[in-house]
């Protein structure tokens, strides 16, 4: 009997994108026959990759340009000295990038994987796909048809990889399969009393620990309980009401023990979902709330392992969460599924088409633009009665916001401190969306003694020594970081030398949105750390204050002369704010002040700042 070969798909994700683009990928290469063998990238070994006759990356980009925790050992690995231009010859490969072309290094990290596999001698199959979230039908659109060629180059390269070929696929409805997970039910009064009646946060952070270690979610919170519960006491809107924008300053207590943490570091934020939508979402799906349940790999033998030491949850509070039923929207394959459960004909045929790649644009609109969740689209297709290890499968898991701290625990020993866009928006249909993690803290009450999960995560802003001087850019949120930032250097220049910081922050109007307005203007005068007198500087662009827009970028080129005396002195930036256009017109300005400055002519003012770089001092922290 012949040995047919078999396709490796690896995967490095950080949010849970490429991981469902992977999946897609294995599912559509197994409906056309062809084997297959999904791994993350960190699940694999690197030393055995010269063996391999056919492997498919999919690899996202995060930040600006950052690897996926799960690639960077692999990627580590990849960039040894010892590996010839030959150590990979006669292996086949295909990269497909995800990736948001909002962002300066679109797409970086499967750009440099691809350049490094074929340094080392492998043979791409096809052109790098590469999918961005700024297309109106996401990353499918580039998928879709990279596949396609994808197959057909393979097919090419070994026919047993396809033995009825590339075009011949059995339907979705032969293959869908079972669940990868399982259910099991547990008897109440066989649960420790402990786990189900207490109420108290150490109980809360067990029950949060449980539903991550049963999550699917493979790169969820690393499948560990909370870092801390802090305590919210205060909720303060720093814009005026009525402007059409709503941002707040949150500050938390540490409840025990203060968990060390430095400026420019991230605390992230476990969001409670709506009680009366998780309440629908069960009767919909017909769920006993209190029933208690584990989940376990579909292959495990629930029999032999009864015993196992999986402490049970309850259903509802695994769906509060585990399980994202309230705000995100569900993937193309779960369209997939539900029409094999749907029983009335034209529900089926709406679901099939929008599973299709014809029906992609259209799924596109009706869910993601519109912000569809999971529950609308179960109550819009009210035939469809799906299993609940196939909805464990296939809801997006809860996941945690990452905020950048706002506070410095020199300044707070006790505090973190928060600065939140509430976020809100309307749909092309009017239907008014907002966002679950901001949304939820908005509505707390410092009053109600509400304690939020958190994680504190190393940011992308590295902590700045007392004697760097800084230039400092962050317009509307952005000015989050820099609050610890100035919050800091002010308590160390009490009782040592610090050098000088320019800040630059922007909004819309002096009046209603000039974020933390008397904390900037104090620490700019009297000999504040801002204060030019201390060789700084805090300027401001007010974008809709004129009939001239005017934004960070005309601030800094401005105060052309400052900013070059700072950078040839050795000073670092920092920039942090909206992914959009913000951080690429920012370093166009550098550009041109190192150019105008110095008198460099432009590439090598482009080149200088790449240095700049390199060298660890120009960080930038953007999201979109």
């Amino acid at each position: 009997m012949e040995i047919r070969p078999k396709l490796l798909i690896l995967y490095a994700t950080q949010t849970g994108n490429a991981l469902d683009a992977a999946e897609q990928l294995g599912r559509e290469a197994e409906r056309r026959g062809c084997l297959v063998k999904l791994l993350s990238i960190d699940d694999y070994d690197s030393v055995s990759l010269p063996h391999e006759s056919a492997v498919v990356f999919v690899v996202s980009t995060t930040g600006q340009g950052d690897t996926p925790d799960s690639i960077k050992g692999f990627w580590r690995f990849l960039l040894q000295r010892k590996l010839s231009h030959h150590w990979l010859e006669g292996v086949h490969y295909a990269v497909f990038g995800l990736g948001d072309s909002g962002y300066q290094k679109y797409n970086f990290v499967a750009k440099k994987l691809d350049r490094r596999l074929s340094d080392l001698g492998a043979m791409a199959i096809v052109e790098r796909g590469l999918g961005d979230d700024q297309h109106p039908s996401g990353y499918e659109a580039a998928l879709d048809p990279w596949m396609s060629s994808l197959w057909s180059m393979l097919h090419k390269i070994n026919p047993k990889f396809f033995p009825q070929g590339p075009d011949y696929a059995i339907s979705s409805m032969q293959s869908i399969g079972q669940p990868k997970f399982q259910i099991m039910y547990h008897v109440i009064d066989k649960v420790d009393s402990q786990f189900s009646t207490s109420s108290d946060l150490k109980n809360i952070e067990m029950q949060i620990e449980r539903a991550c270690r049963m999550s699917p979610g493979k790169f969820s919170r690393d499948k560990k309980g909370p870092d801390c519960f802090l305590k919210l006491i205060k909720n303060q809107p720093l814009t005026i009401e009525g402007y059409g924008k709503d941002v707040r300053h949150f500050e938390f207590e540490f409840v025990s023990s203060v968990i060390e943490y430095n400026v420019g570091d991230a605390l992230e934020v476990l969001p409670g979902q709506n009680p009366a939508l998780v309440d629908a979402f069960l009767q919909r799906c017909d769920l006993d709330p209190e029933a208690f349940i584990t989940v376990h790999p579909a292959e495990i033998d629930l029999g032999a392992h009864a015993n196992a030491a999986v402490v049970p949850v309850k259903l509802k509070s695994f769906v509060q969460l585990a399980m994202d039923v309230t705000s995100a929207s569900p993937r193309r394959y779960f369209f997939e599924v539900m029409s094999n459960f749907a029983t009335a004909e034209h529900e089926k045929e709406r679901l099939q088409y929008f599973a299709s790649p014809e029906g992609r644009d259209d799924l596109y609109q009706y869910n993601q633009k519109e912000g569809r969740t999971v529950l609308e689209v179960l109550e819009d297709f009210p035939s469809v009665q799906m299993p609940f290890e196939w909805l464990v499968q296939l809801v997006p898991p809860l996941k945690t916001r990452a905020f950048s701290i706002s506070s410095s625990l020199l300044a707070h020993p006790n505090q973190v401190h928060l600065t939140v866009d509430v976020v809100s928006w309307t749909t092309p249909f009017k239907r008014k969306r907002s966002g679950l993690c901001s949304t939820w803290l908005s509505k707390l009450d410092p009053e109600q003694c509400n304690y939020v999960p958190t994680w504190f995560q190393k940011g992308s802003l590295p902590p700045p020594p007392p004697l760097l001087p800084l230039i400092l850019v962050g317009p509307g949120t952005g000015c989050a970081p820099f609050r610890g930032f100035v919050e800091e250097r002010a308590i160390q220049s009490a009782t040592d030398t610090t050098a000088p910081v320019i800040f630059f922050f922007g909004c819309r109007n002096e009046e209603n949105d000039f974020l933390y307005k008397d904390f900037w203007l104090s620490h700019s005068q009297n000999g504040g750390v801002l204060s030019e007198t201390k060789g700084g500087g805090f300027y401001v662009a007010f974008s809709r204050d004129q009939q001239q827009k005017v934004y960070v970028q005309h601030k800094i080129q401005e105060h052309s002369h400052r900013v070059w005396n700072l950078l040839s002195n050795g000073a670092a930036v920092y920039v942090a704010g909206s992914s959009t256009k913000m951080p690429s017109d920012v370093l166009s300005a550098f550009e041109e002040i190192v150019s105008k400055e110095s008198g460099l002519p432009k590439e090598s003012a482009v080149r200088w700042l790449r240095a700049l770089e390199k060298a660890g001092k120009y960080h930038v922290e953007a999201w979109s």
